[in-house]
């Protein structure tokens, strides 16, 4: 289960209030206190931000939860996107006094691509200012009309708010899962339903994600929580997966641990997942292979236990895999949903006086938010959401690796994109060819990523060098004819050959750059600038002015609707 949230409003709070309920703390923490359970960074406990997703669990009686507490900022929108990948339901948490914000309107249209089911938890009701009408009429406009208010608020904006259960039943809750089931709207039109239907449709249509319960309370004050947590048992679905299937997991974080080895937290689907035994690894580029987890440890009462294997619906924290990058999957290889947010658009020039240890730093932070790309060129570049993550990762370069950097301001990060199709050869022996190898690419432009397909004799190569052209293949299109990034492009390799006796993977990993730039010098590329597509809310009165700061900066509007 997922928490997710518009920064500040109060999710880490209710973490460790449900924590709390749970029995796991005896004594609720406070963000501004930096003694919570899930900012356990000390730059998180500074700022009172969350900035790393982290995972706790917990029991409600029989149920066992596995809580992901995501960043709230908008800059740290890769974290969550890594967590939404691996939940069975969430927990959407808005501010009572602020209401639904971009952020917030954001998480829910992405919860609803995935389908992933969703209880909303209104926070902050003993805070003045603190709405209940007009918030409903803001979360039926602005982020679902299927949603159930399940209890009233008293003493609204006040110390002495109180959340009050509706009962099962009602015109409103009928009338809204009718629209969902022809055979509830026929028992609801004649009569025919007890309280129990209703509890019964509710369960059934809340964990398909068509209709989302909404609680109103105060983590602060605990208030409206034991009626989420009863929401939560009864509305958000069970993990699905049997431990006799084939083992399906996936990995979305990966931290270092104070001896500087990586640990990878994974989600196992369906499956076992041993340690000790090797399991076949999909990176998300990259060919597979195979990789020997030394400990699994898993998420309990708010640590973690070593344990002989994890199975499916657990949540896992994995040692010993070197190489284990974030979106790998390890077991049965399955198609994922894709990129769910823009990625970045901007980056930043990184300097210090130490420039091999400032790219070492780099590298490992980057392993920790791929999004992070580090181009090392003239200078060593990184590519960031907006400058809030600018100041964390510049804490986290002075505080952890003892670096103190500078940033130049920060620029709009281009691509390149092919004009055409081009081919290059280079053979073995050639004048122009110093390697014991011969490659020869042919590229084209692409919809959607990096296309790579192998079109010389399969079993011409042996696979240490096949692994060695595609690694270095990815790795020169991150720098293309101009300098920028070919994010696009369908590469086909055409020819290959090499020499028994004095062939090493080096050879190829020397040749493919000049051979793959030459084909894309063939073939040609442009340079494109990003475009943002947005939406605007802004009073009626202000319509014309903004139209017109729009044109000036070459924006194209679509359509301007006037809401009530």
């Amino acid at each position: 289960m997922g928490i997710v949230a518009h920064v500040d409003a109060g999710k880490t709070s209710l973490t460790e209030r449900l924590l709390h309920a749970a029995g796991v703390i005896d004594r609720v923490g406070r963000v501004d206190d930096g003694n919570t359970q899930t900012d356990s960074m000390d730059l998180e406990r500074r700022r009172g931000i969350t900035i790393r997703s982290a995972v706790v669990s917990f029991e409600l009686d029989d149920l066992t939860v596995n809580l992901i507490d995501t960043p709230g900022h908008s800059d740290f929108i890769a974290e969550v996107e890594r967590a939404l990948s691996v939940l069975d339901g969430a927990v959407l948490v808005i501010s009572a006094v602020e209401g639904v914000q971009v952020q917030t309107r954001l998480l829910m249209r992405t919860l609803q691509r995935l389908r992933i089911p969703t209880l909303l938890f209104v926070n902050k009701i003993d805070r003045l200012g603190a709405r209940y009408d007009d918030l409903l009429a803001d979360i039926g406009r602005l982020l679902t009309p299927a949603y159930v208010p399940m209890g009233s608020v008293a003493g609204l904006g006040s110390r002495a708010a109180r959340f009050t259960p509706f009962p099962p039943g009602g015109q409103e809750l009928g009338e809204l899962l009718a629209e969902n089931n022809d055979e509830f709207l026929a028992r609801y039109l004649d009569d025919a339903l007890v309280p129990a239907d209703y509890v019964a449709e509710l369960r059934r249509q809340a964990g398909t994600a068509q209709v989302h319960p909404v609680y109103f309370g105060s983590a602060m004050t605990g208030i409206g929580v034991a009626e989420l947590i009863s929401g939560i048992r009864s509305w958000l679905p069970r993990a699905e997966g049997a431990a006799a299937d084939p083992l399906r997991a996936r990995v979305f974080k990966v931290e270092r641990g104070a001896a500087g080895q990586k640990i990878a937290s994974a989600r196992v689907f369906a499956g076992s997942l041993p340690a000790r035994s090797y399991v076949d690894v999909h990176p998300s580029a990259g060919p597979s292979y195979q990789a020997r987890p030394s400990a699994v440890e898993l998420f309990s009462r708010g640590s973690r236990q070593s344990v002989d294997h994890a199975e499916a619906g657990q949540i896992v924290a994995l040692r010993g895999l070197k190489d284990i990058r974030i979106g790998d999957q390890l077991g049965v290889r399955v198609d994922g949903v894709g990129q769910l947010f823009a990625p970045p658009t901007l980056e930043t020039v990184v300097s210090a006086r130490d420039r091999v240890k400032l790219f070492q730093a780099l590298t490992q932070l980057a392993e920790q938010d791929p999004l992070i790309r580090v181009r090392k060129a003239d200078d060593l570049t990184v590519s960031l959401y907006g400058e809030v993550q600018k100041e964390v990762v510049a804490s986290l370069l002075e505080s952890e690796y003892g670096l103190a950097v500078d940033f130049s301001e920060t620029s709009p990060i281009h691509v390149e994109r092919l004009n055409g199709v081009g081919t290059a050869y280079r053979e073995m022996g050639a004048p122009d060819n110093p390697w014991t190898a011969t490659v020869g690419f042919r590229v084209s432009p692409s919809d959607s990523g990096v296309d790579y397909s192998i079109e010389s004799e399969l079993g011409a190569l042996p696979r240490a060098f096949h692994t060695a052209i595609e690694e270095t293949v990815r790795l020169t299109l991150q720098q293309g004819l101009y300098g920028w990034e070919i994010p696009d492009v369908q590469v086909a390799v055409t020819h290959t050959g090499y020499d028994s006796a004095t062939t090493v993977a080096a050879d190829f990993r020397r040749l493919v750059p000049l051979v793959l730039m030459q084909a894309l010098a063939n073939a040609g590329t442009t340079v494109h600038e990003p475009v943002h597509h947005f939406e605007l809310d802004v009073p009626a009165d202000s319509l014309a002015r903004v139209l017109s700061l729009l044109a000036e900066s070459r924006a194209v509007v679509g359509a301007a609707t006037l809401l009530p």
